[in-house]
């Protein structure tokens, strides 16, 4: 990316003179590993989805602030039968990482670029960058955590590692190594997230180490000599109770005042984005801070000039009745499409697999928590289930919970609360338990087991930010109604836990499997995602 940083000198003024305020975090959502540029008076934010499937959601925004969903990079994760849930095993954890998007202004294409299983780097390519993406050869080199930049003369580089920092030069369609050198030594120091820049005729590469500091390397050519100006180190985080901010990359506007987009650790709720001002001196760039020295909660809103508008993030209704699916849903791994469809009538889930494993089971379409606290409701329409099949709502992570319906061989229906789900890091994140049944009930569900009643499903989930604090304070309460009004919590709060090894945070996600037999089928009719208190 080629910035000036001439009036970014006067940023500090700028602010000074401001109105309105923005808040952090920017997005009360789980969207890490950030990369962010601009292209004209757009700018774009992509970022990790690891076994989600489609994976690397691009957002747009015209002020920096206010952010939309458009796509996605990776519309399959096309990497192995486990990516699939086919059988061979799960990609929980694995898929999509720190990965980076740019556009080539020479042929008219979004670039993007991620490493997956350690083994190769994966190339896709679009014309929109809400695609459709197209999908290349990988790179038979894993390039870790990758920044991409495409240089003023339209060389195209990837700067990336972890302790020893690298630069490759890429081809002229970029889809091979031409040239690899290690740039920055450094056997002592942990550093990854690496984002690249040509800053005014100088190369800068943009580097965390995990989780509290932040650091650039700065030359006068992509292979160096390198040297090193810390951004940041352990300072307060804008938001109670969640860790410091770090990683992410640095963005100028139109006027060329520039930003730095990270992310900070602010478990259950995952980790999410908060943006800061930067100013320049010496030719480094410095981040603007709070009166106390820390990362501000609030800043000046960027000085845009701009009247495009997006739909931003927050809270959100879907009836599914549109050709595709909004790009806030992706699936857990990717989904079987001859098993699902959009209708007017909404989204019908055919059965699958037949498992009794929640985690093993194909096609859960998933929705981000809202944080702080947030109810996701599903509408459902149950009269297709066949015998064995469950179908319901979860929250789901390495521990899982779900309220759902199970059809019995007579064809009623039992509404089940299941607590216990788990998977495990140290057995490479398989199940370890399947969960029991906490609760259970039967009444009044003769209409629904039918297929003339709806059932609504919800689930209130407080993801406010708790990161290694103590057990027990997040929970989560799942209820059912059967006339969209009146909801009763069936079974004990769910202990939403605080850790950070799974990497993604708690989701919503909606589900049919069987344990018998395919053939059934379920109706998602709309979904709701309501702040709540």
């Amino acid at each position: 990316m080629k910035g000036s940083i001439a009036s970014a000198l006067v940023a500090a003024s700028t602010l000074a003179s401001a109105q309105d305020t923005y808040s952090n975090p920017i997005m009360w959502l789980d969207l890490p590993d950030v990369d962010i540029f601009r292209q004209n008076d757009t700018f774009y934010y992509s970022a990790s989805t690891m076994h989600y499937s489609p994976g690397a959601p691009v957002l747009r925004s015209y002020d920096l602030v206010n952010w939309e969903f458009i796509g996605h990079s990776v519309p399959e994760l096309a990497f192995g039968g486990k990516y699939y849930l086919d059988g061979s095993g799960s990609a929980y954890n694995n898929g999509i990482w720190a990965s980076s998007m740019r556009y080539r202004e020479s042929n008219g294409l979004y670039y993007w670029y991620g490493c997956t299983d350690f083994q190769a780097t994966q190339v896709f390519t679009a014309e929109d960058p809400a695609g459709p993406w197209t999908q290349h050869p990988a790179i038979p080199e894993c390039y870790y955590d990758l920044g991409l930049l495409i240089d003023e003369d339209d060389t195209m580089y990837l700067a990336y590692g972890s302790y020893d920092i690298g630069v490759v030069q890429l081809s002229e369609d970029g889809l091979s190594s031409v040239r690899q050198e290690i740039v920055w030594p450094d056997n002592g120091r942990y550093l990854e997230g690496a984002r690249f820049y040509n800053i005014d005729g100088r190369y800068y590469i943009w580097l965390t180490k995990p989780a509290n500091e932040q650091h650039v390397l700065r030359a006068d050519n992509p292979w160096g000599p390198y040297s090193e100006h810390s951004i940041l180190e352990g300072i307060a985080s804008p938001i109670p109770n969640s860790g410091t901010p770090h990683q992410g990359g640095i963005v100028d506007t139109p006027d060329g005042d520039w930003y730095y987009m990270g992310f900070l650790d602010a478990y259950p709720n995952g980790r999410i984005p908060v943006l800061a001002p930067l100013t320049w001196s010496d030719g480094w760039p410095n981040l603007v801070t709070d009166n106390n020295g820390g990362w501000g909660q609030s800043y000046p809103v960027p000085a845009i000039d701009t009247d495009k508008t997006v739909t931003p993030v927050g809270p959100f209704s879907d009836t599914f009745d549109g050709e595709t699916l909004h790009p806030e849903w992706e699936w857990n791994h990717n989904p079987d499409n001859e098993a699902w469809s959009l209708g007017e009538g909404g989204l019908t889930l055919s059965t699958t697999t037949v498992t009794t494993n929640f985690n093993a089971a194909r096609n859960t379409l998933t929705h981000r928590i809202l944080g702080p606290k947030s109810s996701g409701t599903f509408r459902l329409n149950l009269g297709n289930m066949a015998a064995g099949d469950v179908a319901g709502v979860a929250i789901m992570r390495d521990e899982s919970a779900y309220i759902g319906a199970r059809k019995e061989s007579d064809g009623s229906v039992t509404l089940i609360n299941v607590n216990g789900i788990k998977m495990e890091e140290s057995n490479g994140w398989q199940t370890v338990s399947e969960g029991e049944v906490a609760d259970s009930t039967t009444g009044g569900l003769e209409g629904v087991a039918s297929g003339e009643q709806d059932l609504w499903l919800r689930i209130t989930a407080d993801v406010t930010p708790n990161f290694n604090g103590p057990a027990g304070q997040n929970t989560a309460q799942l209820a059912y109604s059967t006339d969209g009004e009146s909801f009763q919590q069936l079974g004990p709060d769910f202990d939403i836990h605080t850790r950070w090894q799974f990497f993604m945070s708690h989701r919503f996600g909606v589900f049919n499997f069987a344990t018998e037999s395919l053939g059934g089928s379920v109706v998602v009719k709309g979904f709701d995602l309501q702040l709540a208190q």
